[in-house]
């Protein structure tokens, strides 16, 4: 079996570690061939690939990013018949049996089509914002909160130094399992989410409070939360998949609580995609190895149109379809745990 590999959406530590996996499983348990698409769907529909054998993939469990590339290009824009034929004669012309995606909503969407339309498709689910149903946890979000709640650490230190509150802007469009985790882990004051309307004025209340008992405050705010108005997100620039490109939500929440608290001082970091980069932990390591060592397995066994998936401690395979139905947002029991305790 020729199996054609590719990584779509935005990068995130781990990917790399899923392809060595997959590679080196596939060749020594399977008999498989590999090669990679470059710049995710965007290799696929131009036929451009590179050869991935054990050589190459032997010392990526440690490198972040992708060694082949990403994009967010969507084959089926033009429609879902024109981007399956598409695909579907690249596949032919290069020979290739089989496809792993790894990716996230948007990625594995597309593979949904693909398998649906006959082509030979498993996943490997990707998401820095851990927001897929259909999995207890995606690789790269570990990595993310740590990143995260390290720069928390040193700017809390350095607010303290000058009694200034400082705004802390996390990746998360509309789940804010980054914020949480961060916001929980580095004892933030407040933290804002995408799933909640905020109430600025008990914002800019704990603000007060907490700079009156001689502390530095502390906020974590994702970077969809509903702090610009209805009408800034309505008229954000979108993506290849319409999804609006959110962003400034640290520098809103300034300028609202600055309004409410006078004399404030304060400093607006945006992590940004500071959170995508650098070294795998080491549990994001071991996850993206489990799930592409259950995506070969799933190819060699024909169990087709499926992504591996976390549940408790087990890995197995899932329909693709259980992935992309319905976000994984933050519930309601999860926000609550905190409610009415003022760190």
């Amino acid at each position: 079996m020729r199996v054609g590999i590719l990584t779509g959406g935005g990068d995130c530590p781990g990917l790399n570690a899923v392809i060595r996996a997959a590679v080196l499983a596939g060749t020594q348990r399977h008999g498989m061939e590999f090669v990679g698409f470059l710049d995710g769907w965007r290799g696929v529909l131009d036929g451009d690939t590179v050869p991935l054998d054990e050589e190459t993939v032997r010392p990526l469990l440690t490198i972040g990013g992708t060694i082949l590339g990403s994009s967010r290009t969507n084959p089926l824009a033009d429609g879902v018949d024109d981007g399956v034929a598409r695909v579907r004669k690249q596949l032919t012309a290069l020979e290739v049996d089989a496809l792993l995606a790894i990716g996230g909503e948007d990625t594995l969407g597309v593979a949904t089509a693909l398998h649906a339309a006959g082509i030979p498709v498993v996943g490997a689910p990707k998401t820095i914002d851990d927001d897929l149903s259909a999995t207890d946890a995606t690789f790269g979000f570990d990595t993310a909160v740590q990143t995260a709640v390290d720069a928390c650490d040193r700017l809390a230190t350095t607010g303290a130094s000058h009694h200034r509150a400082m705004i802390v802007e996390v990746m998360g469009r509309h789940a804010g399992w980054i914020a949480l985790h961060t916001g929980m882990a580095a004892g933030a004051h407040v933290t804002i989410l995408p799933e909640e309307d905020p109430d600025l004025d008990a914002v800019a209340d704990v603000t007060r409070s907490v700079l009156a008992r001689g502390q530095a405050p502390l906020i974590v705010v994702s970077e969809g939360a509903k702090v610009h108005g209805e009408e800034a997100a309505k008229n954000a620039p979108r993506d290849a998949f319409g999804h609006a490109q959110l962003g400034g939500a640290g520098d809103a929440l300034e300028h609202e609580l600055l309004a409410r608290v006078p004399g404030l001082s304060t400093r607006v970091t945006v992590l940004g995609h500071l959170l995508r980069g650098g070294t795998p932990s080491a549990a994001d390591r071991i996850l993206a190895t489990r799930f592409g060592l259950s995506a070969i397995e799933a190819l060699a066994s024909g169990n087709l149109g499926t992504m591996a998936s976390l549940h408790g401690v087990e890995v197995h395979q899932v329909p693709l379809a259980e992935a992309t139905g319905v976000l994984r947002t933050v519930p309601d029991a999860r926000r609550a745990e905190t409610a009415g305790v003022r760190w």
